[in-house]
């Protein structure tokens, strides 16, 4: 009897061991499965959204992720960046899901690109999809050229589309026939396959699927994994901010302004150097948005006539051509005369902007222009007034504040030193030159002496 109960202790050992190791065996896996990274891509596609894909997505090969999930809320944006994009994209080892969220966000134009290239395209409710239509401002288009430029960009959704198994027809009529979807018609047309309410619904509907990358096809595992959310870092956020075109045409503003300022006064101080950082941050953020170097010019000659205008009498035409100047250069600095890409969205600085800095340009100029007149219309102190202390004149009037007085030949208002009283006639002696006005006191006559040997008697 012992011996059974030795043996049947044993039997219960075992099995409780082999018990834990299967109860524990879903745990190692889970906890041994690569982790996510998950990137937020907000706003106009430009080199530095490419920068930071790039980033991250080396980043993620080199930690080993089994997924990077790009949050995506964008307009549009420069064609060379979405194609970088595309680019990394395909040729990415690591698998990348692009979701169109939260509710309210949008895949338009290059955002629409980045989606088919991705190898798992999902939307959150209330989410839309497309591509605007190449449109030009300014003058005539060529026509041969617009449609090359629609007919490209065509081209490339449908070989994105046709890569990842998505609805090529519908992707080429999001470019050339603007054509855009919600999520539940991009969903039933093919060109996404989740609809997902948040990131926890993406990541449980995304456990299992096999994607092909360029390493092969890969299984991927979004059950209980670790995610890491992977920001900009500091850098790639500032220059995110200064790249919004309001922003930036408030730095070119800030950067002539300073320069102006600084060549009215000598040396280089600080607004010359604010004035030379803001030009600088103006031209990195120009880098990344459709510039038209034609509107630049024409805020430039604006406050050049604006210069011109501060410096001469009067506010004529030469300051009123400058702020019309400088009002067209801006409404314009963002609008190429040239057909534009089907992922470039429209781009503008907020007229209410540009109407507030036009006139508080214009009030400044008005402001020094009237500082100017004053300055030329008062008369010149020469250095010799300056030597005038000490020297005797006349007073031609009473003299009790203030007056006139004769000195050197010349009239000047005089001032009563210690407000003694003066009476005209008087011969006075300036005391001190201020500005056009003088300050004189009244030169006491000394008697002149007895001669010698006389006295007077009193009473004769």
């Amino acid at each position: 009897m012992h011996s059974n109960s030795v043996i049947w202790r044993g039997l219960s050992m075992v099995v409780l061991l082999i018990a834990l190791a299967l109860g524990m065996a879903p745990t190692r896996a889970q906890s041994q499965s690569p982790p996510i990274h998950v990137i937020e891509v907000k706003g106009v596609i430009n080199p530095l959204t490419a920068r930071y894909l790039e980033r991250t997505l080396a980043d993620a090969e080199r930690d080993g992720a089994g997924l990077l999930v790009m949050r995506l809320d964008t307009p549009g944006g420069l064609d060379s960046a979405m194609r970088e994009m595309t680019q990394a994209i395909l040729a990415a080892r690591v698998p990348v899901a692009v979701y169109v969220a939260p509710s309210g966000a949008r895949a338009a134009s290059a955002g629409m690109f980045l989606t088919l290239a991705s190898h798992v395209a999902a939307m959150s409710p209330g989410t839309n999809i497309g591509a605007a239509h190449p449109v030009s401002i300014g003058t005539p288009v060529d026509e041969v050229m617009a449609k090359k430029i629609a007919q490209d960009a065509a081209a490339t959704a449908r070989t994105l589309a046709a890569q990842r198994g998505r609805n090529a027809e519908w992707a080429e009529k999001g470019v050339l026939e603007s054509a855009s979807m919600t999520e539940r018609e991009a969903l039933e047309r093919g060109l996404i396959e989740i609809i997902a309410v948040d990131q926890s619904d993406l990541l449980t509907q995304l456990d299992g699927r096999v994607v092909t990358t360029p390493a092969g096809a890969v299984t991927l595992r979004t059950r209980g994994v670790t995610v890491n959310d992977v920001p900009m870092n500091l850098a790639e956020q500032f220059l995110h901010i200064i790249t919004d075109p309001n922003i930036a045409f408030l730095l070119l503003t800030l950067g002539l302004y300073g320069l102006i300022i600084e060549f009215q006064s000598p040396g280089f101080g600080l607004p010359g150097t604010v004035g030379v950082i803001a030009l600088v941050l103006a031209f990195v953020a120009f880098g990344n948005l459709p510039l038209n170097w034609a509107g630049l010019g024409l805020i430039v000659l604006g406050v050049i006539l604006l210069i011109v205008e501060a410096l001469s009498p009067g506010f004529g035409a030469t300051g009123t051509a400058g702020l019309a100047m400088f009002a067209l250069g801006a409404l314009m600095l963002y609008r190429p005369f040239t057909p534009t890409s089907p992922a470039m969205p429209v781009v503008a600085v907020n007229p209410w902007l540009v109407a507030a800095i036009t006139g508080g340009t214009g009030a400044l100029i008005f402001f020094a222009v009237s500082k100017s007149i004053q300055a030329q219309r008062a008369p010149a102190i020469s250095d010799v007034s300056h030597r005038m202390v000490g020297a005797v004149g006349q007073a031609t009037t009473d003299i009790a504040l203030t007056g006139t007085a004769q000195i050197a030949g010349e009239l000047w208002t005089a001032v009563a030193d210690g407000n003694q009283p003066i009476h005209s006639g008087e011969r006075v002696e300036v005391v001190a030159v201020q500005g056009i006005t003088v300050r004189v006191r009244r030169v006491v006559e000394t008697p002149p002496d007895n001669p010698k040997g006389t006295f007077s008697q009193p009473g004769g």
